[in-house]
């Protein structure tokens, strides 16, 4: 009983991979006190490439309300605001020459319901990365089987694995999805 080329092990890494950045990006909403972190999804769109803030940029936490973002080299402040203003995390930037101070708003009612908001997208996100590498799976089992390499029951077997490690993910990503929602709403 052979699987040919397929990797069932392969396909688990790359959905958990899907999970952990999901996990990364729910991390960066913080729910009221200035991290660092809130900052780490931001993409600057910097010579030519997107790239994460923190290589254009030194971020720090001068006070519990405050990030202050140092930017190293001036001709990128203008794209770093903008990355800042798209990344849907509310913050307005206040700029004084290649410093931009970010105010942590208090989160009021509406806000939390924003930041829950964005929750929900970051794991829709992620729950379509692992949708994605299910299908990818099933058409290298579909083809593996069309092309005689495994039997019929080979295929049967190997897309319910794909299905249950599927399933798995998907329920990984509501459950941190759950989590952090509650966090966002009792702070």
């Amino acid at each position: 009983m052979s699987s040919g080329s397929f990797d069932i092990n392969d396909l688990k890494r790359r959905m958990q991979g899907a999970t952990s950045s999901l996990k990364h990006e729910l991390g960066g909403l913080r729910t009221g006190r200035a991290a660092i972190s809130m900052l780490e999804p931001v993409q600057v769109e910097a010579y030519g490439t997107h790239m994460p803030l923190n290589q254009v940029a030194t971020v720090s936490v001068p006070e519990p309300r405050l990030l202050s973002v140092q930017v190293w080299d001036k001709s990128m402040v203008h794209a770093v605001e903008k990355a800042i203003i798209n990344s849907n995390l509310g913050l307005s930037p206040a700029t004084e020459g290649q410093v931009i101070r970010l105010r942590i708003p208090e989160l009021n009612q509406e806000r939390r319901k924003e930041l829950v908001k964005v929750a929900h997208k970051y794991a829709e996100a992620a729950r379509v990365a692992v949708r994605h590498v299910r299908r990818d799976g099933l058409d290298v089992i579909k083809k593996l089987e069309k092309d005689h390499k495994i039997s019929e029951d080979d295929q049967t077997r190997l897309s319910s694995e794909v299905q249950k490690a599927t399933d798995h993910e998907i329920a990984e990503i509501d459950k941190m999805l759950a989590t952090k929602e509650k966090e966002i709403m009792t702070v």
